[in-house]
């Protein structure tokens, strides 16, 4: 599990036009890495929406973002064009992928039926590579309020 202190396991991602994204391509900057559940749900749409409406508050305090979930990215594709996001996301579909070695793919139980699925979490990263605050289990009111106020402290 990543925690603070730690670096970004190596990662290779996809971004919504099939392009691969890895943690090489933020060496240097400051970044937020969110995972979120799934697409076009009302917690995640409510996240990426706050996250693409302070896009250029991140941007003015230099850091990046990349939202993560499990969905392929043509899924990604028609929730960013369906939203109008701006939020940049990346889909985590590979078994034992980041999310499983960040510990953040996780048993979760609805109606007394388990399964696997992605626990909201957000990290915030250094520019120097290393997780300087974890936020799981994340609400989603407020929470990307409280991202930004920790990035612009950086």
């Amino acid at each position: 599990m990543t925690d603070i202190g730690d670096s970004i396991p190596p990662m290779a991602l996809t971004r919504p036009d099939g392009s691969s994204v890895s943690a090489a391509d933020y060496e240097g900057t400051a970044w937020v890495l969110y995972f979120y559940p799934k697409d076009d749900t009302t917690g995640c749409t409510k996240e990426a929406q706050e996250f693409s409406a302070q896009m250029a508050a991140f941007e003015a305090a230099g850091v990046q973002v990349l939202g993560v979930s499990k969905d392929p990215p043509k899924k990604h594709v028609k929730f960013i064009e369906k939203y109008a996001l701006t939020v940049p996301l990346a889909s985590d579909a590979e078994t034992d992928g980041l999310a499983e070695a960040m510990g953040v793919w996780i048993e979760k139980s609805m109606y007394g039926k388990k399964y696997m699925g992605m626990d909201r979490s957000t990290f915030l990263i250094g520019k120097d590579g290393k997780v300087v605050r974890v936020w799981r289990k994340v609400k989603v009111a407020g929470h990307v309020d409280e991202v930004l106020a920790a990035a612009q402290a950086l």
